[in-house]
């Protein structure tokens, strides 16, 4: 696949469109580089039910714009992109879970820093979250980079078409909104990219035995952060 293709494919793939639809398929879009990322996941614990990857210089290389990944985000998003959180998913006999609907509403950042606007502050595995204003997250895209295929036994991700243009949607309306939305199975084979926008809602069921579904999701995200918050990066 050329770069060309891959550009034109990060933006509408099938039946599903970026813009209008939240999430678009790219197929292919990560073979080249797919036996360096998995070389550079080696070093990381692996059968966990979601690891976060922070200070990695070779990963944020393999995965910064000048890459095919990187540079499939940059055509969607604009230029400026960058990765700044990274969470290796592996499901298998040992880990195994589902997801229930839910939004993504948290960035990762290197130190708490109480700034007007943004909270309510988590720390997971040892890394300050924390809840920005929305409209940063409306601002970003999120990369699922398969490692593994999945079909429909293999755990994939399930999204909520043109959920993404919701805005901050309440818990306790979630349920509603997925019953009245068209759902989308994510199906793909390894070196697949699935590209959405960071506030789509989604879900995922659990895998079935005996099968292992590795993810490496990437959150991007364009400029810096307000009263010296920093992201975490990768």
């Amino acid at each position: 696949m050329s770069m060309e293709t891959a550009r034109s494919d990060s933006l509408c793939c099938g039946e599903l469109e970026l813009d209008r639809d939240g999430a678009c398929l790219v197929p292919g879009c990560a073979l080249p580089v797919l036996g360096i990322i998995e070389q550079a996941l080696a070093k990381w614990p692996d059968g966990r039910a979601g690891l976060r990857i922070s200070g990695d210089p070779e990963l944020a290389e393999i995965l910064g714009p000048q890459g095919p990944i990187g540079a499939a985000v940059s055509h969607a998003g604009g230029a400026g992109m960058k990765p700044v959180r990274a969470v290796l998913f592996d499901k298998s006999d040992r880990a195994d879970w589902s997801l229930g609907w839910h939004q993504d509403r948290t960035i990762a950042v290197i130190d708490r820093c109480d700034t007007p606007g943004f909270g309510p502050w988590t720390v997971k595995q040892g890394i300050q979250h924390v809840e920005p204003p929305f409209a940063l997250i409306e601002a970003m895209l999120t990369v699922r980079i398969h490692l593994d295929p999945v079909d429909a036994d293999n755990a994939p991700l399930l999204v909520a078409r043109g959920s993404h243009r919701l805005g901050r949607v309440p818990v306790d309306r979630v349920e509603q909104i997925v019953a009245q939305s068209q759902v989308h199975t994510c199906l793909a084979e390894a070196g697949d990219l699935w590209l959405y926008r960071t506030p789509i809602l989604h879900a995922s069921h659990a895998a079935r035995p005996g099968r292992r579904r590795r993810v490496l999701q990437v959150d991007y995200a364009a400029g810096g952060l307000p009263a010296g918050l920093e992201w975490l990066g990768i």
